[in-house]
């Protein structure tokens, strides 16, 4: 059975952080990494290693996300990504 992991961020994110170094930061991990958003209803989720669907789903300051992780590191993965978001 595979390991989940996951948490509930608000992205609070820096002027010098950009979402390719949150992508590339993402790439060491074996675990498939997820965000979820609610956009206007409707919940998106995105695979955060596609650059796509980073850009897809317009981050902003202030958005409450599910980050969330599944495989061997989805712990670490899902730490990883929440400290680059908040």
């Amino acid at each position: 059975m595979e390991k989940k992991s996951s948490k509930n961020v608000v992205v609070n994110i820096s002027k010098d952080v950009t979402i390719i170094e949150v992508s590339q930061a993402t790439q060491k991990f074996t675990s498939e990494i997820y965000l979820k958003k609610n956009v206007n209803g409707s919940i998106h989720e995105i695979n955060l290693k596609s650059f796509l669907g980073l850009i897809t789903l317009q981050l902003r300051n202030g958005d409450h996300l599910v980050v969330s992780a599944i495989g061997e590191d989805c712990e670490e993965a899902v730490e990883e990504v929440v400290s680059y978001l908040s």
